[in-house]
């Protein structure tokens, strides 16, 4: 047994955003920031990482699909989770309950564990307009979860905007305010 304290367990949920591939920014800072990580993207968010270099980076293997029954769980339980990026499907199937995804069951769960949950939206500005998507967030902070505060993007464009460390800057505000 280990005399160090176990680090804090983050999990980033990642999804099928053009800027996903760049979610190893936000690994490097959390882990930077004594967070160990766990990477669950969504089915169609896997496609957009490097998985060999995110698990090489967290040291874990990626979740993206249930485990069977009886199989281990490959990751320890989550102390925060951030989304990042998330996408107009994701932020609006959460929001109404939805838990067709193993990335989808694990939010919809941490609601009732109260697991610290950030999210920073990857939107263009014609998804957001949408008539669905504003009740979703709101719905989403009524749970209690952090949102990043980027603007949707243009159509095209925008990935220079998303600041990843956001999510962390969420966290350490939380705890800040809970103390």
């Amino acid at each position: 047994m280990s005399d160090q304290p176990r680090k804090p367990f983050l999990y980033v949920v990642v999804c099928a955003a053009g800027i996903a591939g760049e979610v190893g920014k936000l690994i490097t800072a959390a882990r930077e920031e004594g967070w160990e990580v766990g990477v669950v993207a969504s089915p169609q968010g896997l496609r957009f990482i490097d998985a060999p270099a995110i698990e090489a980076l967290t040291g874990h293997p990626i979740r993206s699909a249930w485990r069977s029954p009886g199989d281990p769980r490959p990751l320890p339980p989550p102390d925060a989770i951030a989304v990042a990026p998330a996408t107009f499907n994701t932020i609006n199937k959460w929001a109404a309950g939805t838990a067709d995804t193993l990335a989808l069951g694990i939010l919809c769960e941490a609601y009732g564990l109260g697991v610290p949950t950030v999210v920073l939206p990857c939107v263009n500005a014609a998804m957001a307009a949408h008539p669905a998507y504003r009740p979703s967030l709101d719905r989403l902070r009524a749970m209690g979860v952090l949102i990043g505060g980027r603007a949707p993007a243009p159509e095209g464009g925008g990935a220079e905007a998303f600041r990843w460390e956001e999510a962390l800057e969420l966290l350490s505000a939380r705890d800040a305010g809970a103390r």
